[in-house]
């Protein structure tokens, strides 16, 4: 019974730690929404049909893309699109739909950073 209630405790505590460090509620410096995925803070930022990902450290400031490279799926309504993302300036990855994004539509990033390491964030 013991040893079940140190693994309940320690499952609560871990459950904690993860909460904590969930920016969904966070803006970017560019306003946009932020997720951590592979390693790096990602902010989404949308205009007409491009798809910017600014890639920001702990405190939010800009952070090298060099070596990273993405995709995101786009859905909105019975259309889904993915769009390829490219290393744009010193912090960003860009991409561009086939047509403009609408408000609403549900982006799910895939990123890959210079070491290998991969993560998913839907925003």
């Amino acid at each position: 019974m013991k040893k079940f209630l140190i693994a309940v405790a320690l499952m609560l505590w871990a459950g904690v730690a993860v909460a904590q460090h969930n920016h969904a509620a966070t803006k970017g410096p560019n306003g946009g929404p932020v997720h951590d995925v592979a390693g790096v803070h990602a902010e989404l930022v949308m205009s007409g049909n491009t798809v910017t990902i600014n890639l920001l450290d702990e405190a939010n400031k800009p952070t090298s893309a060099k070596g990273f490279s993405g995709s995101v799926l786009i859905v909105a309504g019975s259309s889904r699109e993915t769009v390829q993302l490219a290393v744009s300036g010193d912090n960003s990855l860009k991409g561009d739909a086939k047509a403009a994004i609408p408000s609403g539509a549900q982006v799910t990033l895939v990123l890959k950073n210079a070491a290998g390491k991969s993560g998913q964030a839907k925003f």
